[in-house]
């Protein structure tokens, strides 16, 4: 049996979310890592006094920092992952819930398209 053009459409789509979708949970784990990362970093730096020597790195070259402008930085790096990750949560939540909801409207286009006329 052949499948109707408009179930194939929903079905392309529907496709195309789950590729959306395996994206965003891709990007999410990056930046999940990027964060916990940064977090440890903060924790080394609290772990260490003011007169420690830190570097970071700038492309190939390691340079030598104040230790509490670094940490600054490093908190604020902490905040502005945070947020990054909640509004990656908040994609992935959507995005899964529009694929649960096209999911139902498929099979039932398909039992509807199924059914003996």
């Amino acid at each position: 049996m052949e499948i109707p053009e408009n179930i194939q459409h929903q079905l392309d789509q529907f496709q195309q979310l789950q590729q959306q979708a395996q994206a965003v949970t891709i990007q999410k784990q990056n930046v999940e890592v990027q964060l916990q990362e940064t977090k440890n970093a903060v924790e080394e730096l609290k772990k260490s006094d003011e007169g420690t020597e830190v570097f970071k790195t700038a492309g190939t070259l390691l340079i030598k920092v104040n230790h509490a402008d670094i940490l600054e930085e490093m908190e604020e790096k902490v905040e502005t992952l945070t947020l990054r990750l909640q509004t990656m949560t908040r994609q992935e939540e959507r995005v899964v819930k529009k694929l649960q909801e096209m999911q139902a409207t498929i099979e039932a286009a398909m039992k509807g398209a199924m059914a003996p006329q």
